[in-house]
């Protein structure tokens, strides 16, 4: 039988980004899930370890996930798959709020308008530098139609096992940015290159003329 490559290798990665996210530390994951802090190093750093399903079933659990998504079953399908929370609380954000959902860098949407009018969102590696986004992209990319107009900006997150998440949404000016020593300054902030890899030496700037913020609770 063939072995599926979602199984192994990358499971350890997943679970000690679950792990993160929760904020939680070996010790207090490995007490929940009734394991040695010491075994779930090691899964979590070799990716040749084959941890058996009992204890990914306590593991899962102990991290408020699935089984499914601590193998990556849920890889190819968007987010927000699960079933809305219990009395659920749709409260907006404020500036500060925004800006600390917003963190330092991540991947957001641009929103621009095509040569023929039409509508197209596209999806960037963005880095916050002054309060502002900046993202790097190819002069003929659907992200550069952004340069000289107003545009919209937007990052989420959803929280499949709570039924929780966020969104925050930037409006303003685009602009592409020229100057050398801008340039410079914006390559050394960022914090990784583009995922999409190729030649991207068009820096575009959105100043935050208007900023918005909304969040799903789940009580």
């Amino acid at each position: 039988m063939t072995e599926d490559p979602k199984a192994t290798g990358d499971i350890g990665r997943r679970i000690a980004q679950r792990r993160q996210k929760l904020g939680l530390t070996r010790e207090e994951v490995a007490a929940r899930a009734g394991a040695a802090p010491g075994y779930l190093q090691y899964v979590e750093e070799h990716p040749e370890a084959s941890p058996d399903v009992n204890f990914l079933l306590r593991l899962a659990e102990a991290l408020e996930t699935s089984l499914g998504r601590l193998h990556g079953g849920d890889t190819e399908l968007p987010p927000g798959t699960g079933r809305a929370g219990r009395h659920p609380e749709l409260v907006e954000l404020g500036p500060e709020e925004c800006w600390d959902h917003l963190s330092t860098h991540g991947v957001g949407r641009i929103a621009v308008s095509t040569p023929d009018g039409s509508p197209a969102i596209a999806p960037v590696n963005y880095t916050v530098v002054d309060r502002a986004i900046t993202f790097r992209t190819a002069s003929g990319a659907t992200p550069a139609l952004a340069v000289g107009t107003e545009t919209a900006f937007e990052v989420d997150h959803i929280d499949e096992a709570l039924s929780e998440g966020w969104s925050v949404l930037v409006t303003g000016h685009a602009e592409g940015v020229t100057d050398p020593d801008a340039v410079r300054r914006l390559a050394e902030a960022a914090h990784t290159e583009p995922w999409a890899g190729g030649e991207r030496e068009l820096w575009v700037h959105v100043e935050a003329e208007r900023l918005t913020g909304r969040r799903i609770l789940a009580h």
